[in-house]
């Protein structure tokens, strides 16, 4: 498209304007005050704080700001929520978020959304008494499934629990026009719609993705007109310039979710007159576009509906000036505040014992405290079944506790651990969803959030890589709004070969999650410690990933006798599960058992550590081994490159240096994708033979 090519909005223009009277329910004052404090905040920003590189970051909102003010006026209820983007403030200021905490954000002082800790763009707002802003995050399209997480929250607080206090709450999400292309918008939608959540989806179109025009992220350049014989959604269209016009379209779509309608997507065309950021100088407009932008600016619009039906001319300039100034004085007060301390940064990345001021169960659900020391019930029982009872347990004492992935319901997922769990509790509580790792997890941080206990499920280790994306957003979730909010959820993943291999079901690559701050990993070896760990992490308040490694799953040597329902094991605390003074073997998953019969076989005195867990992982249980039995040898099924056990030689050898007789040690797999044929397979994986050889060599050293 040419710069002369600009985006049209026949559409909107050519639509039946409403009629211009006054909506009485509305406060048009508050309306036009809290828009004339988002532009002096946008002035005061691009004027000032921007060329004094106080603010680093800096995204106007005019041109949107007038009907996401409109938008916020209509979100009155205690539960409603909002997930936005970072074009987003007007909506935040309708809330009542504070002027000093919204400018302190921009400026990235203490306190404010983040303590300095995440651009003062990305907003979140914990609001007990009234509505609150989800933790928008810095990716487009990340804030629309955690958004439907909260709608089907409020859907099974109402519908499951029976709680009268959600009824007619809404979530709410915006976004842009180019939002609409990513998987986040059409996972979302799919959810939505199956399921009929309370939930609106706000798009605001100003025609342009950066300097991308809309042609490129939707056919028509409409994403309404197209959606609009999607089944199971209301699908309003207009201008959002226009006073009456855009109050009147918001009203009726957030009348429709709250009526139990079902979802509604409103689209809203609108200017965007200033750059994407202030970096942006638009060249890729045309003069004449940008003219034509300015000529849509709703701020005059605002001004011809109020004056002179509601106010005079006199009065609104007062409103204007008391708009600024109440800016100038915030202003003097965030600036005045301190940069937070840096020696804090490195708090709450987990839970610890301060609790987040929104989201999880921590207050609303008090759990046993469970025992260390394990009861065992009965015969041994396999990993499969030990998991599948600890999840029934934990369901039978914790309504808020649900189980959902791709095949857990009737089918009882691919390798049979839900079976019989919907039967049980029902599909509201062990429920299918859509083909959507994204969706799947992101669902689950929006029902977190709500305060429910999300268990969602990954097939493959494979498939969670299209949700990368929200496992990092939840993960960095407490830290980046310095523990305003949290995400607490438990991802069960199988993971590693079974009887065979391939680079799609058999990856492990847990060094990812290792690498993804906030997330506690685990990694059992067998029946007993998979309780264990599973209970605690049902139990806690940090997203947990609990990797089911296959071959384990019904391995004769991987069972156990059920540990009890009160057993818990803590996090990063390994077991020496054979005593040695020649050798220190380590590793965790499916290879402690082929260290365990290497050690059988072996002439050497091996001491064998299973770590169990990886974030966090006892290093002082690994650093008094190796100063035992100096020598140290780390055996695992993932790739040498980046593995997790060049984490553990890096601490051996910074940490253990002196006590050392022989070099820190790997027997991984090599870098290659898991093959296929088991001749193959066992050609890379480690097996008690190389790791006996590997002892021998290393103690002969």
């Amino acid at each position: 498209m040419s710069k002369s090519a600009a985006p049209a909005f026949s559409e909107a223009s050519e639509a039946p304007r409403a009629s211009n009277h006054l909506d009485p329910s509305i406060d048009w004052r508050r309306i036009a005050y809290v828009t004339q404090v988002s532009r002096a905040l946008d002035a005061l920003e691009e004027t000032t704080l921007v060329p004094e590189k106080k603010v680093l970051y800096q995204f106007s909102a005019r041109g949107h700001d007038m009907a996401q003010v409109l938008l916020g006026a209509q979100l009155t209820h205690k539960h409603d929520a909002i997930c936005g983007y970072y074009r987003s403030r007007p909506i935040l200021l309708s809330l009542g978020v504070d002027l000093v905490e919204a400018l302190g954000s921009s400026l990235a002082r203490a306190g404010g959304y983040s303590d300095g800790r995440d651009i003062g763009v990305v907003f979140n707002y914990p609001n007990p008494d009234g509505p609150s802003a989800l933790p928008m995050c810095g990716g487009v399209g990340a804030q629309y499934t955690p958004t439907a997480g909260w709608a089907q929250g409020i859907k099974f607080r109402t519908e499951t629990l029976g709680d009268s206090e959600y009824k007619s709450a809404i979530g709410v999400v915006l976004g842009g026009e180019a939002s609409v292309a990513t998987n986040g918008f059409w996972s979302a939608l799919t959810m939505a719609t199956t399921l009929k959540l309370p939930m609106l989806f706000y798009i605001e179109d100003n025609g342009y993705g950066i300097s991308v025009p809309s042609h490129f992220q939707t056919p028509g350049r409409n994403i309404a007109a197209n959606l609009a014989s999607f089944k199971n959604l209301k699908v309003l269209d207009g201008d959002g310039t226009d006073p009456a016009e855009a109050a009147a379209l918001i009203k009726e779509a957030v009348a429709a979710v709250r009526g139990a309608e079902g979802p509604c997507l409103l689209r809203l065309t609108v200017p965007r007159l200033q750059g994407h950021s202030f970096q942006d100088t638009q060249t890729y407009k045309s003069e004449d576009f940008v003219e034509n932008e300015w000529e849509r600016d709703p701020l005059p619009k605002l001004k011809d509906h109020l004056v002179p039906s509601l106010m005079n001319e006199a009065e609104w300039n007062e409103i204007e000036k008391r708009a600024q100034a109440d800016v100038e004085a915030a202003r003097e007060k965030a600036e005045s505040l301190p940069t937070a301390d840096p020696q804090t940064v490195t708090r709450h990345v987990f839970s610890d014992d301060e609790p987040q001021t929104m989201g999880g169960l921590r207050g609303a659900f008090v759990a046993p405290e469970g025992a260390e020391t394990p009861a065992p019930e009965g015969n041994r029982i396999n990993m499969v079944t030990a998991i599948r009872k600890t999840l029934d347990h934990e369901l039978s004492i914790n309504d808020k506790m649900v189980i959902f992935g791709e095949d857990v319901g009737p089918k009882g997922g691919v390798h049979a651990v839900t079976l019989g769990l919907q039967k049980k509790y029902g599909d509201d509580r062990v429920f299918d969803t859509s083909l959507s790792e994204e969706g799947i997890i992101g669902r689950a941080v929006g029902m977190a959030l709500n305060g429910l206990l999300p268990v969602p499920e990954i097939q493959f280790r494979k498939y969670a890589d299209p949700a990368v994306e929200q496992i990092n957003d939840c993960g960095t979730m407490r830290w980046r709004t310095n523990n305003r909010f949290a995400a607490p959820m438990v991802v069960r993943m199988p993971v590693g070969f079974f009887k065979c291999g391939d680079p799609w079901h058999s990856q492990t690559n847990e060094v990812q999650f290792v690498h993804s701050p906030g997330w506690k990993v685990a990694v059992p070896s067998n029946a007993e410690d998979a309780v264990g760990l599973l209970r605690t992490a049902l139990r806690g308040d940090d997203p947990v990933m609990f990797l089911e490694h296959r071959a384990m799953l019904d391995a004769a040597s991987a069972r156990r006798a059920y540990p009890g329902d009160d057993y818990k094991l803590p996090f990063g605390k390994a077991k020496v599960t054979r005593e040695g003074g020649d050798i220190t073997l380590i590793a965790w998953g499916a290879m402690v058992e082929r260290c365990e019969k290497a050690a059988e076989t072996s002439s050497r005195s091996v001491e064998v550590i299973d770590l169990r867990t990886l974030m966090p992982w006892d290093k002082e249980t690994v650093l008094a081994s190796v100063s035992k039995t100096h020598r140290c040898l780390i055996v695992h099924e993932d790739l040498q490159t980046g593995g997790f056990g060049g984490e553990i030689a890096g601490v051996v050898a910074d940490e253990a240096f002196l006590d050392l007789d022989a070099p820190v040690s790997r027997l991984t797999m090599p870098d290659v994708p898991s093959p296929h044929n088991p001749a193959l397979l066992n050609a890379v994986v480690p097996d008690a033979g190389r790791i006996a050889s590997k002892i021998d060599e290393l103690c002969e050293f």
